[in-house]
């Protein structure tokens, strides 16, 4: 292949990553128009119309490189030099980390995800430690000149929106009140704020999202989280505790819509408010998500290369569609599908994937965990026992290839790894169970209401946070609350029909009976009297219906990512 080729393949797979990446930030514009009318029809549907133009670019540019290269179109030794032509574009680029993952996916994708060369990817960024300068001012700086409300309402006003505000005066004088109580004597007349420009949207609210630093050169973040009250604004909460500023930008969440131009230089601002957030967690929470994916991969080659423990089977009841197994020094597990299922699992290994691609694409609403999935990934075999090798054998032999050094999996998610619900509750004290239960409850509940019945309810499909939050993560039964059919049971004809066998009622597919719920979740006596305080509401067929009512009606709930004791004004924004 001639050097002019080469360089015009690699213009071709950059100008495609161009092209996906304008799209990406066209819908992320016009998040602002969303939130300022109440569409949050249109928010969903935008979450799931962003996510899919990478795929299809991708596919586009494979294409297009197919007919460039006719013959040459799968030849490793001519795309070496295409990596190094591409490599050069990327000087001073300002989307080289977004670009890297873009030449990857192609690669693969020409490939087929097989007997890839790994020198010819960007395994390791080319430029690891460049941050791009950022095509405007990424953050505005803020000082107390005279109060800290004054400071305040500068940054309010310097923000893009349209609409009127309800009370801005009422608003920062009670998050003034709130930041006192919380930061005490260090909310002085040294105190700046360091502010992204761009509000990030999710869901029903735009979060303004900064930095506070203090006189002696400590900092805390600054989350105020925005609501869209009656078509005007309403400042509804204050967060600067890294924790809960934490859980904001969480893997249960849905991405955020955030106009960044330069996603590097961002995600290493948020980096600085969230230290316990690596990188590919801050990408994939502002909606990278395929370059996050790329850096989860990098951060799991940097832990091998710093580990000597073998992978186990991760701790839990062994579930019927997909097998789980872990570093024990790792914080995320990997999930394979198996080849055959439990006879009681009528599904195939394609509607698994749907389903997990639903998820993604779905307003996780804090409760589903998200996942990076990956095709032909692989260890190193002395990293696995014998045993661990022939249970994957033996239960995927489709999707597991062995070599002298590896073990291939043809198809996989990667997940953050939790504890099982039903383990947690075993050795759980009366506080935390209690806490757990009603999680667990409100779980239930929120998945509910954002249009996602779960399925299988059992305990062992949940797990639980670091933060001591409930989370979905068995997807392959799930399906749209709106498909599915809540009945009360019929009351018995005569007394025997209550011992018999077989119902005296007819089931269709996709009827619920809530009633049952009772009979294989409230096994534990101390679980069944906090179930029944708690969350008695859940074994009602009319709770279902009502939340059904509620969805075909497109009233979607507000879902907050943080705690009430942050809230400024809980009694308006409810009205």
């Amino acid at each position: 292949m001639s050097a002019a080729m080469e360089s015009l393949i690699a213009h071709t797979i950059l100008q495609g990553s161009d092209a996906m990446f304008g799209r990406f930030l066209d819908v992320t514009a016009e998040a602002q128009q969303r939130f300022e009318h109440q569409q949050w029809t249109l928010v969903h549907q935008a979450l799931k119309t962003r996510i899919s133009f990478y795929d299809h670019h991708v596919e586009l540019v494979t294409n297009q490189i197919q007919i460039m290269l006719g013959g040459q179109y799968a030849n490793q030794i001519c795309l070496t030099a295409v990596k190094q032509a591409y490599q050069n574009l990327l000087v001073d680029y300002p989307r080289y980390d977004i670009a890297e993952s873009f030449f990857n996916s192609v690669y693969c994708r020409i490939f087929k995800h097989r007997n890839i060369n790994r020198d010819n990817i960007f395994v390791h960024s080319s430029q690891q430690h460049r941050i791009p300068t950022y095509p405007s001012s990424l953050t505005r700086h803020y000082r107390v000149q005279t109060t800290v409300a004054v400071m305040i309402e500068r940054m309010l006003d310097d923000q893009p929106f349209t609409l009127d505000w309800n009370d801005k005066q009422r608003d920062i004088q009670l998050l003034v009140t709130h930041l006192e109580a919380e930061l005490g004597e260090r909310l002085d007349q040294h105190l700046t704020l360091e502010q992204i420009r761009e509000p990030f949207y999710r869901n029903k609210a735009a979060y303004l999202v900064g930095k506070l630093t203090f006189s002696n050169g400590e900092s805390r973040p600054l989350v105020l989280p925005i609501l869209n009250h009656n078509g005007q604004l309403l400042l509804d909460a204050g967060i600067c505790n890294v924790n809960d500023v934490s859980v904001i930008f969480g893997f249960a969440r849905s991405y955020f819509m955030v106009y960044s131009p330069a996603p590097a230089a961002l995600v290493r601002f948020l980096a600085q408010l969230l230290p316990n957030k690596n990188l590919a967690e801050l990408y994939t929470a502002i909606g990278c998500q395929k370059h996050g994916k790329t850096e989860f991969y990098r951060q799991f080659l940097d832990h091998l290369a710093h580990s000597d423990d073998q992978f186990i089977i991760a701790p839990g009841i062994k579930g019927m569609v997909m097998s789980v197994f872990t570093l024990p020094s790792y914080d995320f597990v990997f999930k394979i599908i198996k080849d055959k299922f439990a006879p009681q699992k009528d599904i195939s290994p394609h509607v698994v994937k749907q389903k997990y691609q639903l998820v993604k694409e779905h307003d996780r609403v804090g409760r589903m965990a998200d996942t990076q999935e990956y095709r032909h990934f692989s260890f190193p075999r002395h990293r696995f026992s014998d045993e661990l090798i022939q249970e994957l054998l033996t239960i995927a032999p489709s999707i597991v290839t062995l070599t002298d050094d590896e073990i291939i999996i043809e198809h996989l998610y990667m997940e953050r790894r939790m504890i099982p619900f039903n383990i947690y509750i075993e050795t759980a004290n009366d506080a935390d169970l209690r806490h757990a239960v009603n999680e667990y409850g409100n779980a239930i509940k929120q998945l509910a209401a954002a249009n996602i019945f779960p399925g299988d309810m059992l305990f062992k499909n949940f797990g639980v946070t670091r933060h001591k939050r409930v989370v979905f993560y068995d997807y392959d039964e799930i399906t749209y609350m709106s498909e599915m059919n809540f009945r009360k049971i019929p009351a018995a004809r005569y007394p025997e029909d209550e011992m018999a066998a077989e119902p005296w009622y007819s089931v269709g597919i996709n009827d619920v009976f809530p009633e049952e719920f009772r009979t294989f979740l409230l096994i534990n006596p101390k679980v069944k009297n906090l179930f029944n305080e708690l969350h008695q509401d859940l074994f009602e067929a009319s709770y279902w219906q009502h939340l059904q009512n509620n969805i075909n009606q497109e009233l979607y709930p507000d879902v907050f990512p943080y705690h009430a004791r942050h809230r400024l004004h809980i009694q308006i924004s409810k009205k």
